[in-house]
């Protein structure tokens, strides 16, 4: 029988591999935070799944640069500095609330600066 914290770390690493998987198709939703997320959860929850992860043709690449050089390759970089613009401009466009656009723009910075500090990856 699966423990409730099993459950969990479960219920959190395919939430999270599924909103990552989305990300590849919507633009404004990130997919490589998710898919580490998803890779910590089932390493907590179930090595097969956890393995399949690691071996995943399109996934296993981000979990890999991450793990051995805490890095994030160019076009990913890319894509999520756009990807955290695009959500400002979207807000601005639908004249949300001026504190929600303070706090998007503080937290999204906060991303972008920790997403551009960090390395490319060596073969990139």
């Amino acid at each position: 029988m699966l423990s409730t914290a099993r459950i969990t770390w479960l219920a959190i690493g395919f939430f999270s591999l599924a909103l990552g998987g989305a990300g590849i198709l919507l633009p404004l939703l990130p997919t490589t935070p998710f898919v580490l997320v998803a890779a910590v959860a089932f390493a907590k929850s179930s090595d097969r799944l956890h393995q399949w992860l690691l071996a995943h043709n399109l996934f296993g690449p981000l979990i890999a640069n991450w793990r051995r050089n805490g890095a994030i390759s160019r076009p990913t970089k890319v894509a999520s500095v756009l990807s955290m613009i695009a959500i400002l401009v979207v807000s601005l466009l639908l004249a949300v609330p001026t504190l929600v656009i303070v706090v998007q723009a503080l937290v999204l910075g906060a991303c972008a600066v920790f997403v551009l500090s960090r390395p490319v990856p060596p073969d990139h």
